[in-house]
């Protein structure tokens, strides 16, 4: 497992779209976070989602998934150091990219926000291993969030964007609501790692 956990952290920053999107995201961070707390909190939660779909989608995009599983034929464990890895990115992407935000003493939007955001990696990473197509999962994200939270749920309905933005608020119950969905993703995953490579 944890020799699994240093490949993929060593994938993060030498795959040159992985690394490019964390200076990316990191310079944003560090710019929104000097203005407006709620911009740096929602920037956070955008890219670990995207940080952690990135990292398992690559496998298949890159077509090193076979040579993966090949090496190691326990695919819920492969999943598992996954999820972690992407845990870990998107904790010290907020954390370090949120110095701004500690800077101007919004102590309790920093802590709700790294309380959120791994939770939020291992709902990006889960739904990358059930899609497995990057670009597919991040236009079928944005037209859910427009669509289906925005437009008819009003971002109030108990869905997983709408949750995640209201326990980064502090909100208990989203917390708990956006664990769920993330919860049932990881299920999804789980059974997604049985399916036949071959065809991606």
């Amino acid at each position: 497992m944890i020799a699994l956990i240093r490949s993929e952290l060593y994938r993060v920053v030498t795959v040159r779209s992985s690394w490019l999107s964390l200076a990316i995201f990191g310079t944003l961070g560090l710019l929104f976070g000097a203005f407006d707390g709620g911009a740096w909190a929602l920037l956070a939660g955008v890219a670990a989602f995207s940080l952690a779909v990135m990292q398992v989608a690559q496998h298949h995009q890159h077509r090193t998934a076979v040579l993966l599983h090949l090496a190691r034929p326990r695919r819920t464990i492969v999943l598992l150091g996954q999820l972690v890895t992407g845990v870990f990115v998107a904790v010290a992407f907020a954390a370090l990219s949120g110095a701004a935000v500690l800077a101007t003493s919004e102590l309790t939007r920093y802590r709700d926000t790294l309380v959120v955001v791994p939770v939020m990696a291992v709902f990006g990473a889960a739904t990358a291993a059930i899609v497995r197509r990057p670009t597919w999962l991040f236009l079928g994200a944005a037209g859910w969030l427009i669509f289906v939270e925005g437009l008819i749920g009003r971002m109030d309905a108990p869905l997983p964007f709408s949750a995640f933005l209201d326990a980064g608020n502090g909100d208990l119950r989203s917390l708990l609501i956006f664990a769920g969905w993330t919860a049932l993703a990881v299920v999804g995953a789980v059974v997604a790692t049985r399916r036949d490579l071959t065809g991606d």
